[in-house]
C-alpha cells in the first residue's frame, strides 16, 4: 500500500469514528428524552438512519465504556437509559476540562445542542468571571424591603 493509500485509509477512518460518535451522541440524547422508557432497536435504527445490528454495536461500545445503559432482549425488549433528573456535581481539573474540550472541537461543538452546552459550560470553567465583575458598583447602596 503506497502512502496516498494509507492516507485515505486512515482518512475515511477517522470520518467513520467520527459518524460513530456524532451516532452515539444522537443516541444517548434519544433516550434521554424517552425518560427512562424503553426503546426498541428498530425503532432507534430507524431514529438514526442505520441498521439494528450497527445499533445494537453501539449499545455495547456505549455500555462497555461505563454508560449505563439497560438492555432487555426478546420481545418486548429495548434499550433504556435510567432516568435521572439532575447529576452530582463533578469537579474537574484543568488538564481534564482541556481532554473534555478537545473531544467535544473533534466532534464539533454545534453536533447537537447538549455539544454545545457542555462547550460552554467548558470554557465558562476555564474563564471564570472577574471578582469585579460580580461585586456591585461601589456606589451601590442596598435598599431595605418593606
Amino acid at each position: 500500500m503506497d502512502g496516498r493509500t494509507a492516507l485515505a485509509a486512515a482518512s475515511r477512518d477517522g470520518h467513520l469514528a467520527l459518524r460513530r460518535v456524532e451516532r452515539q451522541q444522537a443516541l444517548i440524547e434519544r433516550l434521554h428524552a424517552a425518560r427512562g422508557a424503553r426503546v426498541r432497536l428498530e425503532e432507534l435504527a430507524r431514529d438514526l438512519g442505520v441498521s439494528g445490528r450497527t445499533v445494537a454495536r453501539d449499545v455495547e461500545r456505549l455500555r462497555l465504556s461505563g454508560v449505563p445503559l439497560e438492555v432487555r432482549q426478546g420481545r418486548r425488549g429495548g434499550v433504556s437509559l435510567p432516568y435521572s433528573g439532575a447529576t452530582r456535581p463533578i469537579v474537574f481539573d484543568v488538564p481534564e476540562v482541556a481532554a473534555l474540550m478537545s473531544s467535544l472541537a473533534v466532534l464539533g461543538p454545534s453536533a447537537s445542542e447538549s455539544a454545545g452546552s457542555a462547550m460552554r459550560k467548558l470554557t465558562e470553567a476555564l474563564n471564570p468571571p472577574s471578582p469585579a465583575a460580580e461585586a456591585p458598583p461601589a456606589s451601590y447602596v442596598p435598599t431595605r424591603s418593606r
